[in-house]
């Protein structure tokens, strides 16, 4: 029987199931080649050691997160809904949580969210100033919601925050 030959990106796409599913703990050379059914031999061979896995594995989400930022500007549209699909997309990556818990523990990773939340909160603030809402603050409140609020725990309904979220901000405009 053959098995099908793992690229580099198979193995990045298991870190990031593997994080979401156990933290950081899990993204070393054994429990991934255990998961996949594949050697160590077959990790080292794309990777040279386990931090150059764990930096390709957060330069892939950073790099689909900047993405989406520059497809949502890409965008035309109602600001309104493009403020709502925007808060939609993100609370419904269940990598950003796990990068984010991440990041408390590594200032490379916090460096990467950082980034992607700097341009987040541009395309937020952007948003909100064609929606005539001048106040810096509110775009904060908007970003501090998306990140937060998938932390708050599973009973909660995220996307329905902020919703209600978005609500309050157009009616005080």
């Amino acid at each position: 029987m053959k098995h099908q030959r793992l690229t580099r990106q198979s193995w990045i796409d298991a870190g990031l199931e593997a994080l979401v599913a156990s933290g950081p703990v899990a993204l070393a050379a054994e429990p991934l080649a255990r998961a996949l059914g594949a050697t160590k031999g077959s990790f080292y061979w794309h990777f040279k050691d386990v931090p150059e896995f764990q930096y390709a594995l957060l330069k892939d989400w950073q790099s689909r997160a900047l993405m989406q930022v520059a497809d949502a500007l890409a965008k035309d549209g109602n600001a309104e809904e493009r403020l709502r699909d925007f808060g939609a997309r993100i609370l419904g990556d269940v990598q950003d949580p796990a990068l984010r818990a991440w990041a408390r523990t590594s200032t490379e990773v916090a460096e990467a969210v950082t980034q992607v939340d700097a341009e987040r909160l541009r395309y937020i603030t952007s948003l909100l100033q064609h929606l005539g809402v001048k106040n810096p603050g509110f775009a904060l409140c908007c970003l501090g919601a998306l990140a937060g609020l998938p932390q708050v725990g599973e009973s909660s309904d995220p996307a329905a925050a902020y919703e209600t979220l978005v609500d309050l901000v157009l009616a005080l405009k």
